[in-house]
């Protein structure tokens, strides 16, 4: 029977509403191949192949799109800027598609807000200053725009004229819960700055308490939840991998907990000139969101089907590399799986002083899918389920090689020597300069791994110890005599 469009028109929107990305670009497809006239449609293909993690695929229907007049070019402009810049890490590239957006339409607030954080990624302060003020000059209410250029300066003392801005667009009446925390987690980050310890710690509370307000779900972390899946993790990975002939090299994986010192790391072993920088490529949790009753036992035959899978997506993300990093805290939940896929994958576990990690976290506006990071105890909790998690990894697998960060920035060479040696690399001397590299950071240590190593990070909790006491007891941790 053939098919006619209008079939296959409701059979592709059917799929892409229900989440079947790779369905629905085939369905689109087919109907374009009928009717290449339908500009929507090429569109819409684009959105299906980004979901499908076929970002060339993505980037050429929106050409076409282009080529065909769609109507609102600067939001296909924006969308191939984010693909470039978040998917592929082509930053030169996605600066074009931005800046034709704005060629468009010069008050088009969301390449504004996407320029600024890519000249943030970049480490352009001015330029992302410079985008931020063109937000807010289209829209002096703005909340992101307002937040992220108070980020990009240091207070100088608490007269300073950010701490009235941003607590006067706090009060503006119709604020969403999110335009609140978003606003909230700059001030609190400002009077930390300021040394305002307890205006701070207050900041971050209000900040939070909106964060969770703006979740639907209600953004509260199931304990017991947690628990059983490390459990099921735990019984679903109890040997080591056996070994499988692998004629390429694994990435280099960096996890660990969000915070605990990955960004910089991943920054160190850039600076390698063996080294491409993959940042936080999303491939191993889409394969777990792929895999149907995982965590499970997995055969050999479909540990090389993942394989196929991740090396695929790898290659489509970061094309041509000699050695590159998959920068993913949250892998360590799947280091089982990976061992799987890669038996001799080479795992960096970065680690912090607990008690700054999980602080650190709660001081961060975080996706909504953490939220154990809203509440300090919760995220306690969430520290000694991944400590025994690691715990069994450690035991299957001696070679993951840990770096702890405090120990880092206190003596870098001979913890910069252990890692390079642990990824297969010969010393450069060009890791102890990482920072003075032009990458692109896609994370909230943008501007800390910008600058050499410095210790002032080692010890923060300090500044705050009078709140922690119910951290403390989480963790097992003897009282503080700061504790109030």
């Amino acid at each position: 029977m053939t098919e006619t469009p209008e079939a296959l028109l409701r059979l592709a929107s059917g799929l892409r509403s229900a989440g079947r990305a790779v369905e629905a670009a085939t369905a689109y497809r087919r109907l374009l191949a009928l009717r290449p006239d339908l500009t929507d449609s090429w569109y819409n293909l684009a959105l299906m192949e980004r979901r499908a993690g076929r970002f060339e695929a993505a980037l050429a229907a929106y050409d076409e799109a282009l080529k065909r007049g769609v109507t609102g070019p600067e939001e296909v402009h924006l969308n191939r800027g984010v693909i470039l810049a978040d998917d592929l890490g082509r930053s030169d590239l996605a600066r074009v598609e931005l800046e034709a957006a704005l060629a468009l339409v010069p008050d088009y607030l969301p390449a504004l807000l996407n320029l600024g954080n890519l000249h943030e990624d970049l480490g352009e302060r001015d330029a992302a200053r410079d985008a931020y003020a063109r937000a807010l000059a289209v829209d002096p209410d703005q909340a992101v725009a307002l937040a992220r250029l108070a980020g990009l300066s240091r207070p100088s003392g608490m007269d300073d004229p950010v701490f009235a801005r941003l607590r006067q667009a706090l009060e503006l009446p119709g604020r969403t819960h999110e335009e609140r925390a978003e606003l909230g987690f700059a001030l609190g980050r400002a009077l930390d700055q300021a040394e305002a310890w307890e205006a701070a710690f207050a900041a971050y509370a209000d900040a939070n308490a909106a964060s969770r307000a703006a979740d639907p779900a209600g953004g509260r972390y199931d304990r017991a939840a947690h628990e059983r899946f490390v459990d099921s993790l735990i019984d679903a990975f109890p040997d080591p991998a056996p070994a499988v002939p692998d004629p390429t090299r694994a990435p280099i994986f960096i996890c660990g907990l969000f915070r605990s010192g990955s960004t910089l790391v991943e920054q160190i072993l850039a600076a390698h000139p063996r080294v491409t920088m993959g940042g936080e490529l999303g491939l191993v949790p889409g394969l777990v969101r792929g895999l149907t009753g995982y965590p499970g036992p997995l055969s050999p035959e479909e540990s090389a089907r993942l394989r196929g899978l991740y090396r695929d997506g790898l290659a489509a993300a970061r094309p041509e590399v000699d050695e590159v990093t998959d920068k993913r805290p949250d892998n360590f939940l799947h280091i089982g799986l990976i061992k799987a896929m890669f038996p001799d994958a080479r795992i960096i576990h970065t680690v912090r002083d607990p008690l700054d990690t999980i602080l650190s976290n709660w001081f961060l506006h975080l996706d909504r899918s953490m939220p154990q990071a809203l509440d300090l105890e919760d995220m306690a909790h969430w520290h000694g389920q991944y400590r025994r998690l690691m715990a069994h990894w450690s035991a299957l697998y001696p070679d993951i090689h840990t770096v702890d960060y405090d120990a880092l920035v206190a003596e870098p060479r001979p913890v910069i020597a252990g890692l390079l040696t642990a990824c297969g690399l010969d010393w450069d001397e060009a890791c102890m300069d990482f920072h003075t590299a032009r990458t692109a950071v896609r994370t909230a240590s943008v501007w800390q791994v910008r600058q050499p190593l410095y210790r002032r990070a080692s010890g923060r909790w300090r500044n705050y110890a009078r709140h922690l006491g119910g951290v403390r007891a989480a963790l097992g941790l003897p009282p503080d005599e700061a504790e109030g």
